[in-house]
């Protein structure tokens, strides 16, 4: 969720304009324009899985995920890291990409017990899984104790002796990192900051030393190192080199007291290119983590999500009408704010592209592009240089991988989208269609609520 979690709904960023579409599909080699199919995802026409499911419906592209991961594992490999990638499940969360991603040998990063069980149902074994997160419960403490999993980043001293207590109940040991604030801006989104000092997220670094050592005095902790993460959609490598070189220091000093720190959880927090922008380079990481803690003998643990996932998925959306106002017009499109909350939310910018082929290359002009969403703010583009669209055609957003469809609501009764997954030239639905009804499925009325008069 930065410099550029997405620049906002603006149609110029620091004066440059939005890119047009046949600039954002170059620098996307996943999609690709087919003069007959339209626009492509890997090998399959998008416009086919429109027909078949409707829209509203994300999909995902198998073979981009895997490129990305390997990409990333490559250049930790390169860099000679012992380093290990545990996917941050609250970017998206489907069974599909967790098994995916597990088969490369990913583990998970989650946030909460349901994350955690989401993460054993697809196959990602407790000893590839770290718990984040902080408001932990004491039943998911104990979830995750019953599982032994691999580590459980505490966040704050309230809830080290809440985890001490449990876990010494349950005669279990449980291993710990400490999430060290270390009061670094990431210069991103101030909805996605996590590293200052005055964000909820982890232990003062004035505290940490000493927090520490009374951790390794407790009954049922184990602690093995240290863990840190400043924010999402972060594309300068300058707030990780500041992050990592502050917690450095904080193993030196531990260590000096006799302590022992086996494990640096560097976090996520690698950005995107939203428009055209240069992406954030994973070897470029890989070198500030090789410089800043690579001399330490730890083990790392990353835990990226959009970096891999954004820009694997897209949602598709069709016309429902274009609605003129003067000179100006809005595309209303059956999608909407309930289904992906991020231009609402953060104002984040998508490229938006026709599923078709002639229709992409026709003169554009701006428009704004807008959900049936009664709220003012269900917007996803303004001032969107786009072709003339009737009702009936559709659209593909954009680089919608990540935060989208676990965002997802069914605000003003509109059903859950339907989800698929791209594979080469094989695709398969991954989730359903929501069914109207069952949103109101397990409602009850009270039986004392008189019937309705006619």
């Amino acid at each position: 969720m930065n410099a550029a979690i997405a620049p906002a709904l603006s149609p110029a960023v620091a004066g440059t304009p939005d890119p047009d579409i046949a600039t954002l599909l170059a620098v996307r080699p996943h999609l690709r324009m087919h003069a007959q199919d339209g626009l492509l995802l890997e090998g399959v026409p998008l416009a086919a899985i429109a027909d078949a499911l409707g829209t509203p419906t994300w999909v995902y592209g198998a073979g981009t995920l895997r490129a990305r991961y390997r990409a990333l594992a490559a250049a930790l490999a390169g860099a000679k890291l012992p380093a290990h990638i545990h996917f941050a499940v609250k970017a998206n969360d489907r069974l599909a990409v967790l098994r995916l991603l597990a088969g490369e040998g990913a583990g998970a990063d989650v946030v909460s017990g349901g994350e955690l069980r989401r993460a054993l149902a697809a196959g990602i074994p407790p000893e590839r899984i770290v718990f984040s997160g902080v408001g932990k419960t004491a039943a998911e403490l104990r979830l995750a104790l019953d599982h032994d999993i691999a580590q459980i980043n505490l966040e704050s001293a309230e809830e080290l002796d809440m985890l001490a207590a449990i876990a010494a109940g349950m005669g279990r040991a449980a291993r710990v990192a400490l999430r060290v604030n270390p009061d670094v801006d990431a210069g991103t989104h101030a909805k996605i900051s996590t590293g200052r000092a005055a964000d909820k997220f982890g232990i003062p670094y004035a505290d940490a030393a000493a927090l520490y050592a009374r951790a390794a005095t407790l009954p049922g902790i184990e602690p093995v190192g240290l863990a840190v993460h400043i924010g999402s959609q972060i594309r300068a490598l300058a707030p990780f080199r500041d992050a990592y070189r502050r917690i450095a220091g904080l193993v030196r000093d531990l260590r000096t007291a006799g302590q022992s720190v086996r494990v640096v959880d560097c976090g996520g927090g690698l950005g995107i290119p939203y428009r055209d922008e240069p992406g954030a380079d994973p070897a470029g990481l890989a070198g500030v983590l090789r410089a800043e803690l690579g001399a330490l003998d730890v083990a790392l643990v990353l835990e990226p999500g959009r970096w891999l996932v954004g820009p694997a998925g897209v949602l598709l959306a069709s016309v429902v009408l274009v609605k003129r106002a003067g000179t100006g017009r809005f595309i209303v499109l059956d999608a909407a704010m309930n289904d992906l909350i991020r231009p609402a939310m953060y104002d984040a910018w998508h490229g938006i592209v026709p599923l078709d082929a002639v229709a992409a290359l026709a003169p554009a002009r701006p428009a704004e592009v807008v959900g049936p969403v009664c709220e003012s703010s269900d917007i996803f583009a303004r001032d969107r240089a786009l072709p003339e669209l009737a009702p009936g055609a559709r659209v593909a957003i954009l680089d919608a991988g990540a935060y989208g469809a676990v965002m997802s609501s069914t605000y003003n009764a509109r059903p859950l989208a339907a989800e698929a997954l791209v594979d080469g030239e094989r695709w398969t639905t991954i989730r359903p269609r929501q069914e109207v009804a069952a949103m109101w499925r397990d409602e009850t009325i009270p039986p004392w609520f008189a019937t309705p008069r006619p």
